[in-house]
């Protein structure tokens, strides 16, 4: 995402092999597999189809509630949660000390939006922690420390679901890996225990054909934990081809082949299911690698038509602050999408998604 713009063109396309590896597995581990699948019952305050882009927290040109009115987006994806360095087992907004998980930090914004029938879906990790060791699970090295930051935050902030962005080297780091999907498995005890409903979802880079090798073996090892994932949502942008894209073709595509890779996963699934587990981040307007691959105004009705004909389960992009016109042209920018367009043109568009369901 933006901020932690993707380099894709480093992730070999080496995925028939994991998920031939991945297939027997689900044959040879039934019990596991079928606890890791199974379906969780709705979530209150979070619709089985949900529109919900990122909101930059560490950008305060807008107040988190005040952007969720203006643009019409009642659910949001809020970004990101990260340690101040790396061996810390305490998350912070953007790693920022001033900012902990505490009413204090967007406590007043969420309420606030909640009291409108909406809400927020916190997000651990983004490109930058990533890449620096301050994920969470990358850094901390007991899984009950982990699992306890993210009890934290979902009582703190009364949420349905945590969103854990892997990408770069936490996609490599298997020990991180492993914690973080014990730490799932662990949170996910701890809310049937206490009669609380509780969904995780791991946003992940794509292709345009599917999931790489190392983005499933992150949900071959959440099988193989006991972590139920509800969301696999894969972003649909910063590919690095090096050719011209059409965005929302290639949108399809990779939705489409990572659909086939989770029916690898968790063969008892139905597809309707597997589609539902599915969710899709676009960016709209010119992303990091520049004009070739440039999310069209006419690229967003398509992919609401599609998403809610699909019934894909999560339909997002990066990021709010991103949907407006103020920098035609201009690649990868945080706070403008790049192209002519309506403040909150890409919002409106997507809006529907949650509204027609």
């Amino acid at each position: 995402m933006h901020r932690h713009s993707l380099a894709r063109a480093a992730l070999a396309a080496a995925s028939a092999a994991v998920v031939a590896t991945v297939t027997g597995f689900a044959a040879t581990s039934a019990g596991a597999t079928t606890s890791a699948s199974a379906a969780w019952p709705p979530v209150h305050g979070l619709p089985g189809h949900v529109f919900a882009p990122y909101f930059e927290s560490y950008d305060t040109s807008g107040d988190l509630a005040a952007l969720s009115h203006q643009s019409g987006a009642r659910y949001l994806s809020l970004a990101f949660l990260e340690t101040d360095q790396s061996g810390s087992c305490t998350a912070y907004w953007n790693g920022d000390t001033t900012e902990p998980v505490a009413s204090s930090s967007f406590g007043s914004d969420i309420a606030a939006i909640q009291a409108r029938g909406g809400n927020v879906i916190p997000s651990f990790g983004g490109y930058a922690a990533d890449t620096t060791n301050t994920d969470i699970a990358d850094s901390c090295t007991s899984v009950s420390a982990i699992a306890q930051v993210y009890e934290n935050v979902i009582t703190t902030y009364n949420v349905p679901r945590i969103d854990l962005d892997v990408e770069a080297t936490s996609l490599s780091d298997t020990a991180g890996i492993n914690r973080r999907n014990q730490a799932i498995a662990q949170v996910e005890a701890w809310a049937a225990a206490h009669h609380r409903r509780i969904q995780f979802s791991y946003t992940m880079p794509s292709t345009t054909t599917g999931m790489t090798a190392p983005e499933l073996a992150v949900l071959q090892n959440a099988i193989a934990d006991g972590a139920r994932i509800s969301v696999v949502n894969i972003m649909t942008f910063d590919y690095y081809i090096g050719t011209t894209q059409e965005m929302a073709t290639d949108t399809e595509s990779a939705a489409a082949g990572a659909v086939a890779q989770l029916e690898a996963l968790y063969p008892q699934e139905s597809p309707a299911r597997l589609w539902r587990m599915l969710g899709v981040t676009e960016m709209p307007g010119i992303d990091d690698f520049g004009a070739a691959e440039t999310f069209t105004s006419a690229d967003a009705v398509t992919i609401e038509n599609w998403a809610r004909h699909a019934h894909i389960g999560t339909l997002s992009f990066w990021a709010l602050q991103r949907d407006n016109g103020g920098c035609p042209g201009t690649k990868g920018a945080g706070t403008c999408s790049g192209v002519a367009q309506p403040d909150w043109y890409f919002s409106h568009v997507f809006e529907p998604f949650t509204r027609g369901w």
